[in-house]
């Protein structure tokens, strides 16, 4: 089989239809069956939301309101439509902490569907490095390979010499954890003289540049990643294509510009938010706060679902200038006030080791008058003083950034 399922080879407008006739049921369930979505989406008609357009108008929750809303009502601050029992098997914590719920189905996180394009298959004896505890990356890949039919050792993470000699003993085909980690393994396999079996990896939790890919081809393992979050599961897989990053069947993704729920024009650097159709952690519109951007046309792999470029930074650039927190979502207010601003960029800096800040603003033509104004509307909006400087439209970097804090203190 080429593929994990039939559905990642149809025709886009398809999938595009699909998705949005599913997502009014999903809205309806996640207003009537998780508090904190009956409070922000009672307004809403969810019959309604049946196209992209319909969808951006409606509020981005991010993981500060998250934190915050889980600080009120624990544990999961009204976002879950589960509570203790059959439906919740597991509660994991991340940084914050945060709490995620982990439910009884086969497969919760979705990831065999990475794992498969990976070249995992039944019958592997999976090596899984990443933590059992606490987190939940342990559980994401260990139900996956699960779902392929594959058998998993279930490391966890340390202990060098002792899996070593599990490798030794039990010759795996296959590895799950950082590449980090994986490396660390192959040298002291190395140093002891054992054999390593690994034919080929899923790696994940930090940066895989090319030339680790290639360090570990040149031993024989074929490796390959993805991009998932505690909070949604996968969202974007690779394939031996090596063309981007394939997004997931069953997730509506957008890329937005920072600090707004607005999307940005195709190709452009933004934010990553994610709707999810899990019924258990209904998240509408979820803030990864992860950058990135959608590639143009189709994988050769023969996969049709939308590419992105993987991950490209963090989406919260907030900056303390002066004493005082500049946001992104601040900016984007700024822009808002002023249409001849197409796009803009406060850059940071300190000359003379003062803390100065000046808007780059992409217009067709700007004036002092123009200027003036912005200038005004900097002052109200952030409280602090901000030089205007205009440039021709498409000048700017693409990105994803809002604020560039270029400051040194040599």
């Amino acid at each position: 089989m080429r593929h994990y399922e039939q559905r990642e080879s149809r025709d886009p407008a398809e999938r595009e239809r699909d998705l949005f006739a599913r997502l009014p049921a999903q809205i309806a369930h996640a207003q009537a069956h998780a508090p904190a979505f009956a409070a922000s989406l009672g307004h809403v008609d969810a019959a309604s939301v049946t196209t992209r357009e319909a969808l951006a108008r409606l509020p981005v929750i991010r993981k500060s309101e998250l934190l915050e809303q889980q600080k009120r009502a624990r544990p999961f601050g009204g976002f879950a439509a589960v509570g203790w029992g059959r439906a919740c098997t597991r509660v994991f914590a991340s940084p914050g902490p945060l709490y995620e719920p982990e439910g009884a189905r086969p497969d919760y996180y979705r990831l065999a569907r990475a794992l498969f394009a990976a070249g995992f298959r039944e019958g592997d004896l999976v090596h899984n490095t990443f933590s059992y505890h606490f987190t939940p990356a342990g559980s994401m890949m260990e139900t996956a390979a699960h779902a392929l039919g594959c058998t998993v050792f279930p490391a966890g993470v340390g202990q060098t010499e002792m899996q070593v000699a599990a490798i030794a003993d039990l010759q795996p085909n296959a590895y799950v954890g950082t590449p980090s980690f994986l490396r660390i393994l192959l040298d002291k396999a190395d140093e002891t003289g054992v054999r390593q079996t690994f034919t080929k990896a899923f790696v994940s939790g930090e940066a895989f540049p090319p030339s680790v890919r290639e360090a570990l081809a040149a031993r024989g393992i074929a490796a390959s990643q993805a991009y998932a979050t505690a909070d949604i599961g996968l969202i974007a897989y690779e394939t031996s294509a090596d063309a981007g990053m394939i997004v997931d069947e069953d997730i509506v993704l957008e890329i937005v510009r920072p600090g707004t729920g607005d999307p940005v024009a195709p190709g452009e650097v933004g934010e990553v938010v994610v709707t999810t159709f899990n019924p258990d952690y209904p998240l509408i519109r979820f803030g990864t706060g992860d950058l990135s951007a959608i590639l143009p046309g189709l994988s050769p792999c023969g996969r049709t679902n939308q590419r992105i470029r993987g991950w490209l930074g963090r989406a919260d650039q907030t900056t303390k200038i002066k004493g005082m927190f500049v946001h992104p979502a601040q900016v984007a207010d700024i822009a808002r006030r002023h249409p001849e601003i197409l796009k803009c960029r406060l850059v940071v800096d300190n000359p003379l080791l003062n803390d100065r800040m000046t808007l780059h603003c992409e217009t067709m033509a700007g004036d002092d008058a123009l200027a003036g104004a912005i200038v005004t509307s900097i002052r109200e909006l952030t409280k602090l003083r901000g030089e205007v400087r205009f440039c021709p439209p498409g000048s700017l970097a693409n990105d994803g950034k809002v604020i560039d804090d270029i400051r040194k203190y040599d």
